[in-house]
């Protein structure tokens, strides 16, 4: 009986630990204080000969000599960012008080205008320009910084061994980089380097890729392998990282797969899409995110493996500048915007989006920047894992998708409601955000021609 008792005694103590530990697992949503958040803007593409003048065709040199559709102190849709308008985002992001712990600035300073017009002195004043306006608004923030294809002089001839905008960039952006980084910057316009996070947690692995060396209009590139060594230099730290059980987010400028406005047409050349495709590939369980610019617009793509299984998800930020080439039917509306992540494993658990209504704030005077879109909530998902935003392309790849609807709106940064994107355009948004590589995207656009 004294033993049956024991017995009794041990099994309700066991429970009482079971339910006390239980009931120390926290339900829900994880507390704020393990969510980190950091900005990323891109493509500012400042024109500083932005004036407002009665001749519409005088107003920015990068219009080209088009008239500027209705130009105010913001900017216009046929002309890159005047100061004012890069001022008001960075104002508007300062006086956010968001908390964040880093930003991320994917390249582009100089405008759009004839090659004549420019430079490499004056693309070095613009992007040294832009950089202390950065450091001005920002002067405690840690800032990782990638290079444009317009960040050189002639655009997108980025060279694949040291030059003069390299070593003057580098001089710009010492402040932020260590010694190691810096000096791998100077040899071919890319470098790594450790965040440190304050909380004591893991550190986070930045790799800033220079893919102008892989755009297809960079004619030094021609015909090279591997320029400047990137791809095995990449391939060494991703292995490195493995080891270590670092975790990496890869930032850069053109961003990998395939432009989803332009039917089978990479934004770098093939052959390097899809060696990069394989590295990435191969090291997805270190890569925790991946951020571009270049296209302008607001997009997403996700890596899936051979076995299409998703591993990695991609964001393309859209742009400060609001350009457009006169033959274009839509732009976009300025956008900034910041992640929240898991300060535990860096896994992306948000996205918001900010925007600037053009129109709306050349009529008031004023800008008004405002919340465009929490990627979570208006798509319906958990968090931005590989697997959520894979759940997301399906849902928007259902024929009438209304979510889909959203998601171009977004894209264009609410640019115009009334434009829609049907049938092709479709095809290629959706093929784009799901296939990478050659081979699975062609098949996705084949099955949409056998469709029809």
């Amino acid at each position: 009986m004294e033993l049956r008792g024991r017995r009794a005694a041990r099994l309700a103590l066991s429970l009482a630990l079971l339910c006390s530990a239980l009931e120390a697992v926290p339900v829900g949503p994880r507390p704020r204080s393990a969510m980190g958040q950091f900005w990323h803007i891109s493509d500012l593409h400042l024109d500083p000969t932005y004036h407002i003048t009665p001749d519409r065709t005088k107003v920015c040199s990068s219009s080209k000599g088009a008239n500027a559709s209705n130009p105010g102190p913001f900017g216009d849709f046929l002309c890159d960012s005047p100061y004012q308008l890069i001022l008001s985002a960075f104002e508007f992001m300062k006086d956010s008080k968001q908390e964040v712990s880093f930003m991320i600035w994917t390249g582009d300073s100089p405008p759009h205008v004839p090659v004549k017009e420019l430079s490499t002195k004056l693309v070095i004043s613009i992007i040294g320009n832009m950089t202390s306006t950065i450091r001005n608004f920002f002067p405690d923030l840690q800032v990782f910084p990638a290079l444009g294809n317009h960040d050189y002089w002639p655009q997108d001839q980025l060279p694949v061994t040291t030059s003069e905008v390299y070593n003057a960039v580098a001089d710009f952006w010492n402040p932020w980089l260590t010694d190691e980084a810096i000096n791998t910057f100077r040899k071919g316009g890319f470098y790594t380097q450790l965040f440190e996070s304050s909380d004591g947690f893991q550190p986070l692995r930045i790799i800033s890729l220079n893919t102008n060396l892989y755009y297809s209009p960079n004619s030094v590139t021609v015909n090279i392998t591997d320029p400047a060594d990137q791809f095995a230099w990449l391939e060494g730290i991703l292995e490195t990282s493995s080891q270590k059980k670092e975790k990496v987010y890869i930032i850069g400028h053109v961003p990998i797969g395939y432009l989803p406005y332009a039917r089978n047409t990479t934004a770098i050349r093939e052959y390097y899409n899809e060696r990069l495709v394989k590295i990435f590939r191969n090291y997805s369980s270190v890569i925790a995110g991946q951020f571009f610019g270049h296209t302008h617009r607001d997009s997403i793509m996700v890596l899936l493996d051979e076995e299409g299984k998703p591993v990695n998800s991609l964001f393309v930020a859209p742009a400060v500048t609001p350009v457009k080439s006169i033959w274009q039917m839509e732009s976009n509306n300025p956008g900034v915007r910041f992640y929240q992540y898991d300060v535990l494993d860096y896994n992306l658990l948000d996205l918001w989006q900010f925007y600037l209504d053009l129109r709306d704030a050349n009529k008031k005077n004023e800008s008004n920047w405002k919340l465009e879109y929490i990627l979570t909530k208006a798509y319906g998902i958990e968090d931005l894992k590989p697997e959520s935003l894979y759940e997301m392309a399906k849902q928007l790849s259902v024929p009438h998708s209304m979510l889909f609807e959203q998601y171009y709106s977004n894209f264009i940064v609410s640019y115009d409601k009334t434009i829609v994107c049907e049938e092709g355009c479709k095809t290629c948004q959706i093929c784009a955000i799901q296939y990478l590589d050659y081979s699975s995207y062609t098949d996705c656009i084949n099955r949409d021609a056998t469709w029809r």
